[in-house]
């Protein structure tokens, strides 16, 4: 395993040795710990995957997909020599900033905030695992959020640059308007400890690295699109809206990876593609009847996401270790390899999902009306003030030195609820 140095260690503020707890325990465990018993991740069980999560018992919400990128992450972290605690708290973490409505909340939360830098869910995660978790604070009594080591701090940043540096968007969302969210990792409020958790990455003038992300944060992100891929199939498959064999047909095809362009890879062509869906379909585990919810059915389902995140991660694996060799990676000492046809297979997989449900025309008006409660929400808190706030939202509101400051309270409470919250707030206050 990497050995990870003091600079790697160190936390934004100083803390005295654990009188407790086993004396072994590293940093990073700690760190682990810390994101395990936080509200904010327990507040993911009632949040937005794919399918809402009260529409079933077996489809999952954002915590459940939570803790399988987790698992992914940790195991395919491990076989690169990574730190597996530091890969798994990235992957705890990664979803914390989503708000109520997952990105449908976020995409009515960026135009809501453009007064004070704009909303995105990577950001946010920053500003919750450093400013809005309860669990640490400074020596003036500001919050410093869970404190987490530098190195942890640095996997869980998917997006290390600022709004002013995200590239231009692409596609279309699901109503067919084009996509105009940027994807940041950092508001500006937020930018000394975003400077500090950067300070010393390598390749860039003044060592900072603009855009280079650790080893850690790459394993994160893929083990995030490799979960999102094939257990979003599965819920779509489980909930009636997906049937694998409509992909029978070749109108069908072309209209799915007209969605993987649209939404995933837009350089990818049918020729490409073609091959990339053949890969799965040839599978032995890939469905070939009608989903009756038998055990059968479901064991099928279980067996074909199983063999896919084998095949996807043992793919990824073998092409780093040819690059780089048997010695361990961490941090900045080399960078994942993901196979092109390995990268369009699960571009392939997400699209099957976004053509099937996120722009089926039912979940469309539903998406419309999760925009307008967002919405409506804002201006409710807005006009009502700090009063309904909840208290340390409404110290934050109270603290804030300008207009722009006090919207990004308001926004980081919305951001905070859950589905039913929200829905809940809406009703109280409209």
């Amino acid at each position: 395993m990497t050995e990870y140095d003091e600079h790697a260690r160190a936390r934004w503020v100083d803390e005295p040795p654990k009188p407790s707890g086993p004396a072994d325990r590293s940093a990073f465990a700690r760190d682990r710990a810390r994101v395990v018993h936080s509200a904010a991740l327990r507040r993911l069980a009632a949040k937005t995957q794919v399918v809402g999560p009260q529409s079933d018992d077996f489809v999952r919400n954002r915590l459940t997909h939570t803790l399988e990128v987790a698992q992914i992450a940790r195991d395919l972290g491990r076989s690169m020599g990574c730190d597996p605690d530091i890969v798994e708290t990235a992957a705890l973490a990664h979803d914390l900033g989503h708000p109520p409505f997952g990105h449908n909340g976020e995409r009515a939360l960026d135009r809501l905030s453009e007064a004070c830098g704009g909303f995105e869910g990577n950001a946010q995660t920053l500003r919750i695992l450093t400013r809005l978790e309860a669990k640490s604070v400074d020596a003036a009594g500001r919050s410093v959020g869970l404190n987490l080591a530098r190195a942890t701090l640095d996997a869980a940043t998917k997006y290390p640059w600022t709004r002013e540096a995200a590239a231009a968007p692409h596609g279309s969302y699901a109503d067919g308007t084009p996509r105009v969210g940027l994807k940041f990792g950092v508001y500006d409020d937020d930018a000394p400890v975003f400077a500090w958790l950067r300070d010393g990455v390598p390749g860039e003038a003044g060592g900072t690295g603009e855009g280079r992300r650790c080893i850690e944060a790459q394993v994160m992100d893929l083990a995030d699109d490799v979960a999102y891929s094939v257990h979003d199939l599965e819920d779509g498959v489980v909930a009636g809206r997906i049937d694998p064999r409509r992909l029978d047909s070749a109108e069908e095809r072309a209209a799915v990876f007209a969605t993987v362009r649209d939404w995933y890879v837009p350089d990818a062509a049918d020729e490409e593609l073609g091959p990339a869906l053949q890969d799965l379909r040839v599978r032995s585990s890939w469905p070939t009847g009608p989903y009756d919810g038998s055990r059968a059915a479901e064991a099928g389902l279980k067996n074909l996401t199983s063999d896919l995140i084998g095949t996807f991660c043992t793919s990824v694996r073998d092409a780093t270790r040819e690059a780089h060799g048997d010695r361990p990676l961490g941090r900045y000492d080399g960078d994942l390899v993901v196979p092109r046809r390995t990268e369009l297979s699960v571009a392939v997989l997400k699209g099957v999902a976004a053509h099937y449900v996120m722009r089926a025309d039912d979940r469309v008006a539903v998406l419309e009306r999760q925009r307008e409660v967002v919405t409506e929400l804002v201006a409710q808190l807005r006009l009502r003030g700090p009063a309904v706030l909840q208290p340390a939202f409404r110290a934050d509101f109270e603290a804030a030195g300008s207009d722009a400051g006090r919207l990004r309270v308001i926004v980081d409470q919305v951001a905070s609820l859950t589905d039913a919250s929200a829905l809940s707030w809406h009703n109280r206050l409209a």
